[in-house]
């Protein structure tokens, strides 16, 4: 249930123009972007075909661009394999361009499944060009990591949803290709929540833009297998000092809550907001946690509710400390055990 100032901010936003056009890459490729506000701090939001209608209300207080990366959304379809190849640090290449078309020098950013990867591998590579980094939901560190099936969101749901895939794929093969997108965002929704119920509330239907028609196959054959390319040691996170917030839902089908934990466990300055019983999307069914923790730590402090993560594994700890805040009550302190192997194999890596 959103608040009085949530639906206020969302009015005011709401009522804002956006001015649309593209940045052109260096190898031609026309990204498209829209652009909300003229205040100082600049937060640059990946994947506008999905995330502008729910994130614009962020352009109130400070300047917002949100930009689709190539054959995605609005931005150019891409037949070209050499301008697809590199999958993921294309869309990181993408993302330099889109700062350096509008002048910025620091923004920060906001990255929500595989994109909230991506935003840490830029900030790896243009360290000096990123203030905070928020992600939501994002993909694991690396793709190969299993995680626990309590710290992920494996229930009957996901388990029905490979046949009712195939089942689809082959009911579509000579449909139209926006009539057969349609169903599969029908069906995606169910997977994108915890409940059912509010799969209805996942309002997006990308499917009148052309680059969301052929994304699967972006997907399947270049963005995936960059990704599973990745090896991220813990060592190299270190290297990056920027401020972090991870925003994870226990239920998350799509990238595991285990995943959302390590990123705020191996990076050095990041912290964990747990929304429990969320899935993909967590801002759909818990938008107050959701955007209100992301205006807090856009605005320069860490949400009351972000935690530090010492261990993979949920602690006694992390239960009561939610247990106050869910009950505004004063925070008490408490002496923890940790499991030894978890802190042994997932430990936050020391600076020697």
């Amino acid at each position: 249930m959103k608040t009085s100032a949530m639906k206020a901010s969302a009015m005011k936003a709401s009522a804002m123009k956006a001015s649309e056009g593209y940045v052109t890459t260096g190898d031609g490729v026309r990204l498209f972007y829209r652009k909300l506000g003229s205040h100082p701090g600049a937060v640059i939001v990946p994947n506008a075909v999905h995330m502008f209608d729910s994130f614009r209300h962020l352009a109130n207080n400070r300047t917002v661009i949100f930009f689709d990366p190539r054959n995605r959304g609005n931005s150019d379809s891409v037949s070209d394999v050499s301008k697809l190849a590199r999958g993921i640090h294309h869309d990181i290449d993408d993302l330099e361009a889109v700062r350096r078309h509008f002048g910025i020098d620091k923004v920060d950013l906001i990255g929500h499944s595989y994109v909230g990867l991506m935003v840490i591998l830029y900030a790896l590579n243009y360290p000096a060009h990123v203030g905070r980094i928020v992600q939501i939901g994002p993909m694991q560190p690396n793709a190969g990591t299993q995680y626990p099936a309590h710290l992920t969101g494996a229930d009957a749901t996901l388990a029905e949803f490979p046949a009712k895939m195939a089942e689809l794929l082959n009911q579509t093969q000579s449909e139209d290709p926006k009539e057969a997108c349609r169903k599969f965002w029908a069906l995606l929704r169910v997977l994108m929540v915890a409940s059912p119920a509010d799969a209805g509330k996942v309002h997006w239907t990308p499917c009148d833009c052309p680059g969301e028609l052929g994304f699967r196959k972006h997907w399947t054959g270049n963005v995936l297998p960059s990704i599973q390319s990745i090896h991220l040691s813990g060592a190299e996170l270190l290297r990056l000092t920027t401020p972090v917030l991870t925003i994870h839902g226990t239920r998350d089908r799509q990238a595991p809550y285990g995943g959302g934990r390590e990123w705020a466990l191996t990076l050095p300055n990041a912290r964990l907001v747990t929304v429990e019983n969320a899935a993909h999307v967590p801002w759909i069914e818990a938008p107050e946690k959701v955007f209100g923790s992301i205006e807090t730590f856009l605005n320069g402090a860490w949400p009351e509710m972000a935690q530090e993560v010492d261990a993979l594994e949920p602690t006694t700890k992390d239960q009561t400390v939610g247990l106050l805040l869910k009950l505004q009550l004063p925070s008490v302190a408490i002496l923890i055990h940790h499991d030894g192997f978890t802190r042994q194999e997932l430990a936050r890596p020391q600076p020697p």
